[in-house]
């Protein structure tokens, strides 16, 4: 007797949950309308979702199994590689990394698929279906005039989920609304749509439509490009072509996983074998024109996230500092180059709190320098 009234309403409650794998699409929109920047799906977990950072659970489906993830990773695949249904299944079972692409009515999403305890989970993130401007990301101003270089390369960096693709997709898209130029993009899988406005635009997905960076980089030479947007430099042929292609006239933009400019100069010059660092040095120091490194921050009002960026362009005094890293100062060249539209992210997370995007605390906590930006703010 005492344990039926308690009981009664939790079955009651599970039995309204939907099931994940034949719900998947209600789920996938509810998460876009809440405004989640990730669906994670697991066996034995409810689905969660990421929202303005931090991870919620998705209510109103029920806990799917491993059955149930290795049905919406079929579906997903079924989807992204054209395959018929035996040799998707199969893919399924062998399965244990893959990054593809995936579409609802009202939604895209960049989808990563892994192993993990011998199942399946899925990570979905939310691609926005409208291309952001800058002015709509509240970005820095420096990066309009960044993204209308005639040639050379530009670096996007951060750590993971830190929007270093809507940043690119922002840029390429300002590009093709001031510019009559032919742009290649090869990404892996492609996120924002690009539509042709005032530039001509080729999308590649690497898997689908290239085998990989490397190869469709080099094919990209031959396809009359102005601009190539490479979505990541993971392996030196990659670097080596786009140096090469910064070097013979293009524009080149890509990703690197590092938190600032400095680090960003010394993963590129470390990809290269020893003997060839000095050479890659002085190549990347002729051809790079600027790095943007970003970090996002929880916004003021608590909804939402605000980017933080230091901004390196590459002047005289900053390219002799990448020729010899002996030289030191690059920090203090970005903090004096405002002129040239350079910041650290301590001046832009002050500039920040200043116009009330983020909390004094968030400002503290993400500075590179807590202590001096402390004090910096008796001079505010």
């Amino acid at each position: 007797m005492l344990n039926g009234p308690v009981a009664a309403p939790s079955l009651q409650r599970q039995a309204k949950r939907l099931p994940l794998a034949s719900n998947l699409d209600t789920a996938l929109k509810q998460a876009i309308a809440m405004g989640a920047s990730d669906v994670h799906i697991r066996a034995g977990h409810p689905a969660r979702i990421r929202l303005h950072g931090s991870i919620k659970v998705l209510e109103g489906f029920a806990t799917p199994n491993p059955s149930d993830t290795a049905s919406i990773a079929a579906r997903i695949l079924y989807q992204s590689r054209r395959l018929d249904k035996e040799a998707t299944m199969q893919t399924v079972r062998l399965l244990q990394d893959e990054d593809c692409s995936f579409s609802v009515p009202g939604g895209r999403f960049r989808v990563n698929l892994c192993r993990q305890r011998s199942s399946l989970e899925v990570v979905l993130r939310v691609v926005p279906e409208r291309i952001p401007d800058l002015d709509s990301l509240g970005l820095p101003e420096a990066l309009k005039d960044i993204a209308m270089q005639e040639r050379g390369m530009v670096l996007v960096t951060g750590v993971t989920g830190s929007g270093k693709s809507t940043t690119l997709a922002a840029m390429v898209h300002h590009i093709n609304t001031h510019r009559k130029r032919k742009v290649v993009t090869i990404e892996d899988p492609i996120e924002y749509l690009h539509k042709d406005i005032q530039s001509a635009i080729t999308q590649r997905e690497v898997g689908s439509d290239t085998e990989s960076f490397g190869k469709a980089l080099r094919a990209a030479m031959r396809q009359d490009p102005d601009v190539i947007m490479v979505g990541e430099m993971r392996d030196t042929e990659t670097i080596d072509t786009a140096l090469k292609a910064s070097e013979t006239g293009h524009l080149v933009f890509s990703t690197l996983h590092t938190s600032d400019a400095e680090k960003t100069i010394t993963r590129v010059v470390s990809m290269f074998d020893r003997e060839e660092q000095a050479i890659a040095r002085l190549r990347l120091a002729d051809s790079l024109k600027a790095v943007i490194s970003q970090r996002l921050l929880p916004c003021q009002e608590s909804k939402g996230r605000v980017a933080a960026m230091e901004i390196m362009r590459v002047t005289l005094s900053v390219r002799s500092c990448i020729e010899d890293p002996a030289k030191g100062g690059m920090q203090d060249l970005i903090q004096r180059g405002a002129q040239y539209g350079m910041q650290t992210f301590d001046q832009h997370l002050m500039q920040l709190f200043r116009d009330g995007k983020i909390r004094l605390e968030t400002a503290k906590m993400a500075a590179t320098s807590p202590n001096d930006f402390e004090r910096n703010l008796s001079f505010v």
